[in-house]
């Protein structure tokens, strides 16, 4: 059984364990069922499923992934909005999550990777 997210900035915390664990099943556990990712950069990724297909495949190669400091979280209700800075100082990360009837939290939209039009 896996760690849940208890709070919306446990998310980014556990994204980054489990990628570096390798574990593409227990990144896609972090996305409701029918989350969208906008990854690759330029397109989405929608689903459990998918997100855990696109995560085997970038996980293959090993890579390994710093935590980064989270911006202030704004949450309304049951919706939060979390945000990183990326450690490079280029653009920037958001993710909105929902709070789940057991009280954890799993993302519902995700933009990992956002550069400002140069």
């Amino acid at each position: 059984m896996r760690e849940k997210a208890r709070e919306p900035e446990d998310l980014t915390r556990l994204f980054v364990e489990r990628s570096n664990a390798g574990d593409a099943e227990g990144v896609a556990e972090l996305y409701e069922p029918g989350a969208v990712m906008a990854y690759p950069p330029g397109e989405t990724t929608v689903g459990r499923e998918a997100i855990q297909a696109l995560w085997g495949e970038v996980l293959a190669n090993r890579p390994h992934f710093e935590p980064e400091p989270p911006l202030p979280t704004l949450i309304s209700g049951d919706i939060a909005l979390t945000a990183t800075p990326p450690n490079d100082g280029a653009g920037a990360r958001a993710q909105v999550a929902r709070r789940q009837p057991d009280g954890s939290w799993l993302r519902l939209l995700d933009q990992p990777e956002f550069r400002p039009p140069r």
